[in-house]
């Protein structure tokens, strides 16, 4: 096990947070809302309780690997001391979105509106997650050549191991689904959103296009995804919108319009129900990168 210790790379052109790790042994770290700038993973070593993250109330337990993508609204709170290791990493150390035909990470591990934020370790995947950390952690100590450069290439490495498990996790539950039915409507609905989020909005389109009963869709996803279809479609939109606002140059007007909004300050009001922060202080804070 890790040293009681903590590690930060800063961003040596502005000096903000480029990369973190810590390791805590009780539960003031999250037990309160977080809405943090930069990507959290969390590995709990010891302890249970419960998650709380935009809308939903998940249980967890030891051995659980937690992945928050930036300004997504999350709590642990449990009854007992959790320990574990905290890595966190801001967009401008390493891009997901730049990053993801390498990793595949975005849509899977984070900013993934349809599963569970975390995944569940077997010892072999514990062991070597702890490896990658170690590795990270002696990285950090020394003053290497490079270093954020090996730090990336470490954390890559971690990031499509976690994605990985997540895949073989998902599949493992969609083949234990008993209704075939209720499945495949699932699973239409997914696609529907992907295909159509950016011009169609209402519950209710969807459930036209799924041939499907308004109360009889809702009912199918609340139980399936724990959150309202409504939910569903805005938090794919807020994904998009913040992809958009770091990767790009565009107005907020202009990712607004392309999103399906013709009002930019609905569109932004929308998006700070879902984040608490504007688009535009997203984008100064996430850090608009024009290279």
């Amino acid at each position: 096990m890790l040293s009681q210790s903590v590690y930060t790379l800063a961003n040596q052109q502005n000096g903000n947070l480029a990369f973190k790790l810590f390791e805590f042994d009780n539960n003031s770290y999250f037990d309160h809302m977080q809405r943090n700038n930069y990507f959290t993973l969390i590995l709990i070593t010891s302890g249970e309780g419960h998650a709380k993250v935009d809308l939903c109330d998940y249980a967890f337990k030891e051995n659980t690997l937690f992945a928050f993508y930036p300004y997504q609204p999350f709590m642990l709170y449990s009854p007992k001391p959790l320990m574990g290791i905290s890595i966190q990493f801001h967009h401008d150390f390493f891009c997901i979105y730049r990053h993801q035909k390498e990793i595949a990470a975005n849509g899977i591990l984070f900013n993934n509106i349809y599963e569970q934020p975390f995944i569940h370790l077997n010892e072999s995947c514990k062991s070597n997650i702890l490896n990658l950390i170690q590795g990270i952690t002696s990285e950090l100590k020394s003053e290497g050549f490079r270093k954020d450069e090996v730090l990336v290439s470490y954390l890559k490495i971690l990031l499509v191991m976690a994605t990985r498990i997540k895949l073989d996790q998902q599949s493992v539950q969609n083949e234990g689904e008993r209704n075939a039915k209720q499945q495949f409507i699932i699973q239409s609905l997914k696609n529907a959103i992907e295909n159509n989020f950016r011009i169609k909005h209402s519950a209710s389109d969807y459930a036209d296009m799924l041939n499907q009963t308004p109360t009889s869709l809702a009912r199918i996803t609340k139980n399936h995804f724990n959150k309202t279809l409504s939910d569903l479609i805005t938090e794919r939109i807020i994904i998009e919108a913040k992809r958009e606002l770091y990767l790009t140059d565009k107005t907020i007007k202009e990712i607004a319009y392309e999103l399906g909004y013709e009002d930019e300050y609905y569109f932004s009001r929308v998006f700070k129900i879902k984040t608490d922060i504007s688009p535009q202080v997203y984008r100064n804070t996430i850090g608009f990168n024009k290279g």
